[in-house]
């Protein structure tokens, strides 16, 4: 099962970042020792401009891309110290990641795609199925769940990447735009059902945003500039 608050002492961050480093071919310094810590039961938002290295921050904590340099930590396992199975079980188990590209599985049903994590942890098919249902639901998306996804527009596939990523209720959970796609009034009940998750299952969250509302649902809003990690209130008064 995916570790909560209650696997960790009360000042244990469930993420922990530390000199965090990444260049791009060529050199160039997308970011340079980053550290940050996040407590279960938090929701931390990054803004920052195009091409400062946001979505390839998310992918470097998710173990997807590799630092050059620093530290990753997931409810105290330590990223590197991981082989490639043991990163992989890391993932699955206790992280929720929500794609910019959603990269919802085209050959399969709504409900297939949603229930997915708890099949690959070996849950029981017919209750991961049932427990896909009510989070379609949840995400707006009821009596959904033999559709697929040609069947549904950039919003819609949107919600089911969000559903898929915190149906196992996830220790971590890393959101790219989530509610990029979005209107207001769908973007507000995701941006609750993110709180209420972190909230109730002692998880942490970090969603990268362009978006002011959701950064303002945020416990903390930091922008990522090519000086670090700096609060948002902070740079918005240095500007």
């Amino acid at each position: 099962m995916p570790p909560n608050s209650r696997h960790l002492s009360a000042n244990a961050p469930m993420l922990s970042i530390r000199g965090l480093t990444r260049s791009l071919p060529g050199g160039r310094v997308l970011f340079s020792g980053l550290d940050l810590d996040i407590a279960p039961g938090e929701l931390v938002a990054i803004m920052g401009e195009s091409g400062v290295g946001k979505s390839t921050l998310l992918n470097v904590i998710a173990g997807l891309d590799r630092a050059d340099a620093g530290t990753v930590s997931i409810g105290g396992a330590l990223l590197s110290a991981l082989d490639d199975d043991g990163a992989t079980l890391l993932r699955r188990d206790r992280i929720g990641f929500v794609f910019q590209a959603f990269h919802v599985l085209p050959h399969l049903t709504l409900a297939r795609n949603v229930a997915l994590p708890l099949v690959l942890g070996h849950g029981d098919p017919a209750e991961a199925t049932r427990q896909a249902e009510a989070m379609l639901a949840d995400v707006g998306l009821p009596g959904r769940g033999g559709d697929y996804p040609r069947q549904l527009s950039g919003g819609e596939l949107q919600r089911v990447a969000i559903a898929r990523a915190l149906i196992h209720r996830p220790a971590l959970i890393l959101a790219d735009e989530p509610t990029g796609n979005l209107d207001p009034e769908t973007a507000d009940r995701i941006l609750g059902l993110l709180t209420a998750q972190v909230r109730q299952a002692g998880a942490a969250a970090l969603i990268v945003t362009h978006s002011e509302k959701a950064a303002a649902a945020a416990d903390r809003a930091l922008r990522l500039t090519h000086e670090g990690l700096v609060s948002a209130v902070a740079a918005e008064a240095a500007a």
